[in-house]
């Protein structure tokens, strides 16, 4: 039966095939519009890696909330709530709350400190050349890390509207992705990247205020009948509300929640894509207004995804969920489907707007991460080590261009292998690599006289060596059905996120550095840098 329901959602899709190209279309060509208006504006360095730091609090708090909100927000936690219930929901509840370190910790300081990359923090006070390299290298892990979950919930996504069951072809959809995203961010830079970013938000946005809308109207504005409902038709009863049925059937999977908390609270004040933003911005104060416009969006966000997941867990069996797409991810849309009546027009519509925002929220936040990671290359690591800070604007742009066309290429290599694992658990860990290698750095290069380069290139490299080798031998990669190589088993780390080993690894190791360092700290530059990201003054 669940299969027939694939089927039918399929076929309803094909039978709309016109309108579904048609809405995908339509946004992929008013976004590249919007890129190419944004890309004749980008005159110099300033404008292509912070929009000219033209933008208000309130723009950059929605484009914020629009580079957050990616494909696991909305694809993967959907689909995790309603396989998983409440433990579903704790992805939501930790992507949320790690903006209060966000905001207390790093916004206003990293606004104040740097220029363009998390590398002008670092270098501030410390030895150019190797500090630089170890941000640029971290900037670009992370960010690929991260690029993997959007390309995996693309795949899944065109893929289901448009019928295409081949593996070739959902490859196809995952390179398709790519391009996109090169042309986004070559041709824009973070003006045109913004803008894309602040329609896809509000998108978003209307797009789950709809769902949410719908779903409680067919339960007469009853919550406690939608959640009975859904522990019913899940086949786990009452545990599917209480906590415990992802992550308390071992005493490992308790200890991965933890480590999975960890690395999601702490994960967003160490993401590339998400630091760069506060550089657009012309002062201290709008970067704090800009976090706490994102803490009220996001926030009321991640409450809707309560009724998505819990929705399409109430309408429709897990079965039928799992038959697409095996890690959920295509809850949302198939909810969306079954809202708007399986064998209706308004259905067939409902799902492809539905699909066609998700696939919006895709190319805004991989034009974001891809933006992050080639800026950091050419502004750390091409111009500042390989030029040794002799490289023109123009140069320095060219670069990053260039750096664009490899991240993506790389992306797409990756994505097309990552494309079965839940978009969620991929985001998880991006945040716990951050988490590892970029937070630690950052902290301690904000907050302690002491702090040295051996320090930093200790907790960069060690916190990232750490966090990406426990992933590689994780039951992520290998030794489990949902694993990105399911057929082979070289796996020894027991857990699904490294966090919990990975991010005390990146700190101790930031300590242990400092500590055995030969170095003087130069204490005059570091008095400099705490007036400077405490005041602003002298910030650019």
């Amino acid at each position: 039966m669940s299969t027939d329901y694939v089927i039918l959602a399929a076929n309803e899709a094909s039978e709309h095939r016109t309108l579904i190209i048609s809405l995908f279309t339509a946004f992929v060509v008013a976004t590249l519009a919007i890129t190419v208006w944004a890309g004749r504006q980008t005159k110099d360095a300033a404008d292509f890696y912070a929009g000219g730091r033209q933008f208000s609090g309130f723009q950059n708090g929605l484009a914020i909330s629009g580079d957050y909100m990616s494909a696991a927000s909305f694809l993967g936690i959907a689909g995790a709530i309603a396989l998983s219930g409440y433990d579903g929901f704790l992805y939501s509840i930790g992507f949320l709350v790690a903006w209060l370190i966000a905001l207390l910790l790093v916004a206003e300081p990293l606004r104040n400190s740097g220029r363009y990359t998390m590398g002008d923090v670092l270098a501030y006070r410390m030895r150019q050349r190797p500090v630089r390299t170890a941000a640029g290298i971290s900037t670009i892990v992370v960010s690929i890390f991260y690029l993997l979950a959007q390309m995996a919930g693309a795949g899944v996504l065109v893929a289901l509207l448009l019928g295409i069951t081949s593996e070739f072809g959902k490859i196809g959809i995952v390179a398709l992705v790519g391009v996109l995203m090169i042309m986004y961010v070559s041709i824009g830079g973070m003006k045109g990247t913004t803008w894309v970013q602040m329609v896809k938000a509000v998108l978003l946005m209307f797009g789950a205020l709809l769902l949410t809308f719908l779903v409680l109207l067919k339960f007469n504005f009853n919550i406690s009948d939608l959640l009975g409902t859904a522990a019913s038709n899940s086949g786990k009863g009452s545990a599917f509300l209480e906590p415990g049925l992802k992550y308390g059937v071992s005493e490992m999977s308790k200890i991965d929640f933890i480590s999975l908390g960890i690395a999601l609270v702490l994960g967003t004040a160490g993401l590339p894509h998400i630091l760069i933003r506060f550089y657009t911005v012309p002062t201290a104060k709008a970067a704090r207004k800009s976090v706490l416009w994102a803490i009220g969006l996001i926030g009321a966000f991640y409450l809707m995804t309560l009724a998505l997941g819990f929705g399409a867990a109430a309408l429709m069996k897990p079965e039928y969920i799992t038959e697409s797409n095996a890690a959920g991810n295509t809850a949302a849309p198939l909810l969306a489907l079954h809202l708007g009546g399986v064998d209706s027009t308004w259905g067939a519509i409902l799902l492809a707007s539905i699909s066609a925002v998700a696939f919006a929220t895709i190319l805004a936040v991989v034009a974001g991460l891809t933006l992050a990671s080639s800026s950091s290359f050419a502004h750390d690591i091409y111009a500042n080590v390989i030029k040794r800070g002799q490289a023109t604007e123009k140069q320095e742009m060219r670069a990053a261009r260039w750096s664009t066309v490899f991240i993506g290429i790389v992306s797409i290599a990756l994505g097309a292998l990552a494309r079965d694992l839940n978009v969620a658990g991929l985001v998880a860990l991006a945040f716990a690599v951050a988490a590892s290698a970029n937070l630690p750095t950052i902290l301690y290069s904000l907050f302690w006289k002491r702090f040295t380069t051996q320090g930093a290139l200790w907790s960069i490299y060690g916190g990232l060596i750490t966090a990406v080798g426990l992933v590689l031998f994780s039951p992520v990669v290998s030794g489990a059905p949902t694993a990105m190589f399911p057929d082979v088993d070289f796996h020894w780390f027991p857990l699904s996120n490294p966090g919990i080993i990975s991010i005390p690894v990146g700190f101790l190791l930031g300590w242990l550095g400092t500590i055995l360092s030969k170095e003087r700290p130069d204490t005059g530059k570091y008095a400099e840098l705490e007036v400077r990201s405490l005041t602003g003054t002298g910030a650019h």
